[in-house]
């Protein structure tokens, strides 16, 4: 079902239209008002267009870090599992030999 949210971020309403959660929406354009807000206080001179491009930028970097931690994760999990797996498959060695 299509839903049309309405937020605020950085003092302007916008409307989204889509298939998703109310609270979801309203949670990330919080997410976004917040960011922007930060940058705006170390910027006193910046207009909403350099706020909004910065504001991307640094959650696109944040993205990118959760990305590469997720994948260095995963990639530690793998070479437990096959560590594990080396091990257990040493210990059955003498079993099989039986």
């Amino acid at each position: 079902m299509t839903k049309t949210i309405e937020v605020e971020i950085y003092g302007q309403r916008y409307v989204v239209t889509g298939a998703t959660d109310e609270e979801y929406v309203k949670r990330c354009a919080n997410y976004v008002d917040t960011q922007i807000r930060v940058l705006a206080q170390g910027m006193k001179t910046a207009t909403r267009a350099k706020l909004a491009v910065l504001a991307a930028l640094n959650i696109t970097h944040q993205l990118f870090q959760a990305e590469h931690t997720r994948q260095a994760g995963d990639a530690e999990v793998d070479r437990r599992t096959l560590s594990l797996m080396e091990s257990i498959e040493e210990q059955l060695e003498p079993a099989r030999k039986h």
